[in-house]
């Protein structure tokens, strides 16, 4: 029977490791991810898991612990935020190229400066060519039971890739919700035991992991993880289709809400899709068309899914938790809209950048986004530079 009870997102993803009863987890503590191995550490103390804690020195000697002890054989966490994400940055890398099926929990948290522990999404976008397979998050629920699916998506035999499973930091992690809870038997049945094919504990097949490649053969390594990427698009659909068997809990790569004839559409990644359809719910009730399409799985970019589904819109506002510094948005409006023109969909559009460092959207800022999609479709308004909502001009 599943059990109903108050978590915050922090405690939520604890919880999902408890049941998953990794094997190591290295970790350094940084807002707002520190509960997180605090959770973890306790748990182990208690004798709740098994699972090693290594404390180190830094987030780079985190992931490196991690990247040695999956290396070695076995299932290996972390956790991290923002700075510390960007510490590890070199190992981040080597981590997806070695082909290692790590799993972190990322609480997004804007990267310095200036200096901000409130949420954003800078740095997971900063990664985002990194390799790693990213989940989204819109609330407790869905960090709770993303981070259960991530081992069977990241140890998969087509795959065999890091995952980040990322939430909003404070706004989801901190916060307390109403949460379901699996029991621990489905789900221990439904992540299995890890059994890799290759590992350096190996004796019978001895092995490198990370060694110097020369340019006769990287570029072949890396069109192999470029196709597990790919791969990775399918594996995510299919164990949350047996995870829908398992709770009821219906996933996919995004989630569209009242989409399907929607003349106005946004676009948005993370905790403020809650705020979105409550804006829409107040629209359509004065008979407006209005949708979202939440994007839950950004790594692997699903471009042509979000094309087909958006088609039918007149116009759609993209929106970015971060600031890429091109002078042409974020990245979610960079590759949806590359997507969008290669699938030859006519809609106005337009990349709003808001809430970074924390700042609040609320209702009523995103039913001024949607005036502003129902204006530019009847050729009322377009926009010179891509718009920051809520932005103080004086």
């Amino acid at each position: 029977m599943a059990i109903r009870t108050r978590m915050s997102g922090n405690e939520a993803v604890a919880h999902a490791i408890k049941q998953i009863n990794p094997d190591v987890m290295p970790a350094f503590p940084i807002t707002p991810s520190t509960e997180i191995p605090q959770f973890v550490a306790s748990m182990i103390a208690n004798g709740e898991v098994d699972t090693e804690f290594i404390p180190v020195e830094s987030e780079h000697s985190a992931m490196s612990a991690t990247m040695g002890a999956s290396a070695a054989g076995v299932r290996a966490i972390t956790a991290t935020s923002s700075c510390g994400l960007a510490l590890m940055w070199e190992v981040l890398y080597v981590a997806a190229s070695s082909r290692l099926p790590i799993v972190m929990a990322l609480v997004n948290r804007g990267l310095t400066g200036p200096l901000n522990i409130n949420a954003e999404h800078s740095d997971s976008m900063g990664a985002r060519d990194s390799g790693w397979i990213q989940i989204y998050a819109e609330n407790n629920q869905e960090a709770y039971d993303n981070f259960l699916q991530a081992h069977r998506i990241a140890e998969h035999k087509d795959v065999q890739l890091p995952v980040m499973i990322c939430q909003d930091g404070f706004i989801t992690s901190h916060a307390v919700e109403n949460i379901t809870l699996w029991e621990d038997e489905p789900i221990k049945r439904f992540v299995g035991e890890y059994h890799p094919e290759h590992y350096l504990l190996n004796e019978n097949e001895p092995m490198a992991v990370g060694p110097y490649a020369v340019s006769s053969y990287c570029m072949e390594a890396k069109k192999a993880q470029a196709q597990a990427m790919m791969n990775a698009k399918q594996v995510i659909l299919d164990v949350a289709k047996e995870f829908e068997e398992v709770t009821g809990q219906h996933y996919g790569l995004f989630e569209g809400y009242q989409l399907e004839d929607a003349e106005y559409a946004v676009v948005a990644i993370g905790s403020v899709c809650g705020t979105i359809k409550d804006s829409i719910d107040a629209l359509r009730e004065k008979g407006v068309k209005v949708g979202l399409l939440k994007v839950r799985v950004f790594r692997p970019f699903p471009g042509k899914e979000m094309a087909e589904a958006l088609k039918h819109c007149k116009a759609i506002g993209i929106m970015d938790r971060a600031e890429s510094y091109s002078g042409n948005g974020g990245p979610l409006g960079a590759e949806l809209t590359a997507a969008l023109y290669q699938a030859k969909v006519t809609a106005e559009t337009v990349n709003i950048m808001y809430g970074l460092s924390g700042r609040d959207v609320r209702v009523e800022d995103m039913e001024e986004v949607f005036g502003w999609l129902e204006k530019m479709a009847a050729g009322e308004l377009h926009f010179d530079e891509y718009p920051y909502l809520g932005l103080r001009t004086r």
